[in-house]
C-alpha cells in the first residue's frame, strides 16, 4: 500500500513539475543550467551536504528520539487545547466532500511540489544565492523543528477530539497513513513543519519575484492553503501553524544573513595571503633578519 501511494505522489508531482519548469522557469535558463550545473553544484556543495545529513537524521534518527522524547519531552497537549478550546472546529462547518477533496490534494500532493519545484527553479538562477538560501532554510526548519518535537510533546486535535471531526485525512483516504507515518508522528504536532516549509517556499517566492514574477502568486496561494489544510484535516492545532510561520520568518531570516555572510568571507578571502605565498615570505623575512648577523 505504502509503495502504490508514492508511486501516486510521484506521479501527480512530476506532472506538476513538467508543467511549472517550462512555463515559470523557462527553456532558456534551463539550457543555460544544463551547461553549467556543475559549477552550480559545486559552488553549493556544503550547503546541499548539511541539508541531506539533516534529513538523513531526521529519517533514520526520528525513532530514536521519540523514545527520548516520550521519557524527557513535556506533554503540551493539554495546555495547548485550554488556550485553544473548539477553536478548529470552525472547519466542520465547510464539510464538505470537494472542500476536503482539496485540502487532502494540498496536504499531500501540492505540499511536496510547493518543496521541490523552487530547489529546480533557483537553482536554474545564475546568481547561485538564492539556492543556497533557500537549502539553508530548509535544513534549519528540520533541525529545530526536530529539537522542539524532542522537548515538547503534543497530539493533534484528531487525536483529542476524534468524534468531533468528519474531515480528517484518514476517514476521506485512509491509505495516506501510510505514507504519513513514514515521515510524521502524531505526537509531533507543534509546530507545524507543513506550514513552516510552505512559508518559507512562499516568502522566498516573494523575494525573487522579480526573477520569476509567475511563480511568487503560485506559491502565495499554497503557503496559505498548505497550513489552513493542516487545520482543515485536524491534524494541527491553530497553536501549531503560528509557531510554524513564526519558525519559517525566523529560518528565513537567519538562511539570507549567514549564505550573505559567507559570500562576503569568499570575496575577501580572494585577497587574503596563499599558505605558499605566506611561506615565501616568512622564508624571505628570515634571510632578512640573518643577513645583519653574518
Amino acid at each position: 500500500m505504502l509503495l502504490d501511494v508514492l508511486t501516486d505522489v510521484v506521479i501527480v508531482v512530476v506532472a506538476m513539475l513538467a508543467i511549472a519548469i517550462p512555463l515559470i522557469i523557462g527553456f532558456d535558463r534551463i539550457r543555460t543550467t544544463l551547461s553549467e550545473w556543475r559549477s552550480r553544484i559545486r559552488i553549493s556543495l556544503p550547503v546541499i551536504a548539511l541539508l541531506l545529513v539533516v534529513m538523513l537524521f531526521n529519517r533514520y534518527g526520528r525513532e530514536t528520539l521519540t523514545a527520548m522524547s516520550r521519557e524527557y519531552g513535556v506533554d503540551m497537549t493539554t495546555v495547548f487545547y485550554e488556550l485553544e478550546g473548539d477553536f478548529i472546529s470552525v472547519f466542520q462547518a465547510f464539510d464538505y466532500t470537494i472542500v476536503t477533496q482539496f485540502f487532502s490534494f494540498v496536504y499531500i500532493y501540492a505540499y511536496v511540489f510547493v518543496l521541490v519545484f523552487p530547489v529546480l527553479a533557483y537553482f536554474a538562477l545564475s546568481d547561485n544565492r538564492p539556492f543556497r538560501q533557500l537549502l539553508t532554510a530548509y535544513a534549519l526548519n528540520y533541525s529545530i523543528g526536530v529539537i522542539i518535537y524532542f522537548l515538547a510533546i503534543a497530539f493533534g486535535p484528531r487525536n483529542v477530539m476524534p468524534e468531533v471531526f468528519d474531515t480528517t485525512l484518514y476517514n476521506f483516504q485512509p491509505r495516506y497513513q501510510h505514507l504519513t507515518r513514514q515521515v510524521n508522528d502524531y505526537r509531533n504536532v507543534f509546530p507545524s513543519l507543513h506550514t513552516s516549509m510552505a512559508v518559507t517556499v512562499g516568502i522566498f517566492a516573494l523575494r525573487t519575484r522579480d526573477e520569476y514574477p509567475l511563480w511568487a502568486p503560485i506559491a502565495l496561494f499554497f503557503a496559505i492553503c498548505v497550513p489552513l489544510s493542516t487545520m482543515y484535516l485536524a491534524i494541527h492545532w491553530a497553536i501549531d501553524v503560528v509557531a510554524g510561520t513564526v519558525l519559517a520568518i525566523f529560518c528565513v531570516s537567519v538562511s539570507v544573513v549567514v549564505v550573505e555572510r559567507w559570500e562576503l568571507w569568499k570575496r575577501s578571502s580572494e585577497h587574503l595571503p596563499t599558505l605558499a605565498e605566506l611561506r615565501g615570505w616568512l622564508a624571505d623575512a628570515w634571510v632578512r633578519l640573518r643577513s645583519p648577523l653574518r
